[in-house]
């Protein structure tokens, strides 16, 4: 096998892998909680430069020449880069979950987490010592990749490995949330939050944990991305990245996992890649830009034919002791359906 299409193959691993763990983070949030999180794309980028900045080291050299414009820096071993890019992922979602979910409506919600999104592109860009200005970071470490001593061909493959891997503990966190007690509760607040507040639950507490959990899955998808390529700049997660996610969502199967994974292969990488081979035609960036309008036409399609998404979220039934009922099985007793 060629090395070019080793690393096309692998490209399409970690991009897919990418994808899929940042569409699951984000039906976390949307089809189990009702949040419209317009700002997710946020979280993807803390988690790009959180392992970035964890992976560099300080920005100056051993001479004390600054060599990149950002505020800290450090060189932790793997994984801990990725381990701090989800915690970071994590801990920004309290002050914005605290301003936006606490006492605004869902439609100011979204209004709001867009906001966000905006600001915090607009601010990464106005102060470039921050992190790096509009240029973004550059000559990011691949983890282990010194220690290893591979070569190029042989290190991808061990990265696409990794991102395969971290696919499958994404899917392990996700799944036992849709098996678990809490999942109920999050459909209750999603369905009717002042009947859930009027039962007890406390619906704000609900939400930010929800929150807190699709940004963690947001925020590793972004430091996979950001150590896969080497770079991280603002044009990397522009506001428009949300819609394509969000996208990938609704025409997958909003509350079906399985059909957010095969949505997010769709959209994301199917739609991209698709886009290479179109002969490139008007003024430059026409062709890129034309994925959003197709990515805008997809949703408003599927909204409007088959707002259901291609597979449908799976009612599911429980037993009077509140265990799920396999749907393969006869019904001995009475059972309540979501």
């Amino acid at each position: 096998m060629s090395s070019d299409l080793t690393f096309y193959i692998v490209t399409l691993l970690v991009y897919g892998a990418v994808a899929v763990i940042g569409c699951w983070g984000l039906d976390l949030q949307y089809s189990d909680t009702g949040l419209l999180n317009l700002s997710y794309i946020v979280s993807v980028a803390v988690g790009g430069y959180a392992v970035a900045l964890l992976s560099l080291g300080p920005p100056e050299d051993e001479s004390g020449t600054i060599v990149q414009e950002y505020f800290w820096g450090a060189a932790l071993p793997f994984p801990l880069p990725f381990v701090g890019a989800v915690l970071a992922g994590m801990l920004i979602s309290l002050p914005i979950g605290v301003v936006a979910l606490r006492r605004l409506r869902s439609d100011y919600q979204a209004v709001a987490m867009l906001s966000v999104a905006l600001i915090a592109s607009a601010l990464v860009v106005a102060v470039p010592g921050l992190l790096g200005g509009g240029h973004g970071l550059y000559l990011i470490p691949s983890p282990l990749k010194k220690e290893l001593g591979l070569k190029s061909t042989e290190y991808s493959w061990i990265y696409a490995g990794f991102a395969v891997l971290m696919v499958a503990l994404a899917a392990w966190v996700v799944v036992r949330i849709s098996r678990s007690p809490l999942w109920r509760v999050l459909r209750a607040v999603r369905e009717n939050p002042e009947a859930a507040d009027a039962l007890g639950v406390n619906v704000t507490a609900v939400r930010l944990s929800a929150f807190a959990v699709g940004n963690g899955l947001g925020a590793l998808s972004g430091a996979i991305l950001a150590s896969f390529i080497g770079t991280y700049a603002p044009a990397d997660w522009s506001y428009q990245e949300t819609l394509i996610l969000m996208g990938a969502v609704i025409v997958g199967g909003a509350g079906n996992r399985f059909g957010v994974m095969m949505g997010a292969l769709l959209l994301p990488v199917g739609l991209a890649e698709a886009a290479r081979y179109l002969p490139q035609f008007g003024a430059p960036g026409t062709v890129d830009a034309l994925q959003f309008v197709v990515v805008g036409l997809v949703i408003i399609g599927f909204l409007w034919l088959r707002p259901q998404g291609v597979f449908p979220e799976r009612k599911r039934t429980f037993d009077l002791d509140g265990q799920p009922v396999p749907f393969w099985s006869g019904f001995s007793k009475k059972g309540a359906t979501l």
